[in-house]
């Protein structure tokens, strides 16, 4: 059985939510440099910082949650929340090794702050991944019903 689609967005809401107050409020304590994903997104598409924040929520409310659902979380192991925080180690690894070298960033982060941005970032992935796998759950209320 998978994860309710309804539920897996309503997930990715609050995990994109989540992600993204630590990413303004909590990386930058850590890092001591301010963490601006639709600024990194904008300026690697070379668009305006709105869009590079439409395309941020629409990636982790709509894309990663249907990703996790259909194509994903069959092939993961666990309860849903250690499914949900592999996904979001999957997700981190892609960011740090592919998206944030494209971005500007560096490989690892290394141009916005190395290790200390790479282990917030690591830590905000797993709490998207904890919250989206634990909201989604695993189809269980679907049986019930």
């Amino acid at each position: 059985m998978k994860p309710d689609t309804r539920n897996a967005v309503l997930g990715g809401v609050a995990a994109t939510l989540v992600m993204t107050l630590m990413a303004m409020y909590v990386a930058p304590m850590m890092t001591g440099m301010p963490m601006d994903i639709a600024a990194l997104i904008a300026g690697m598409l070379g668009v305006g910082w709105g869009v590079g924040m439409l395309i941020h929520l629409m990636m982790g409310v709509v894309l990663f949650p249907l990703a996790y659902v259909f194509i994903v979380y069959a092939r993961l192991p666990g309860s849903p929340l250690v499914r949900g925080l592999i996904w979001g180690v999957m997700l981190w690894v892609v960011a740090v090794v592919v998206v944030m070298p494209m971005a500007g960033a560096g490989f690892l982060m290394a141009n916005i702050g190395g290790m200390m941005a790479v282990m917030a970032s690591l830590i905000a992935h797993l709490v998207y991944g904890g919250l989206l796998g634990a909201i989604a759950g695993d189809g269980a209320e679907l049986r019930e019903a």
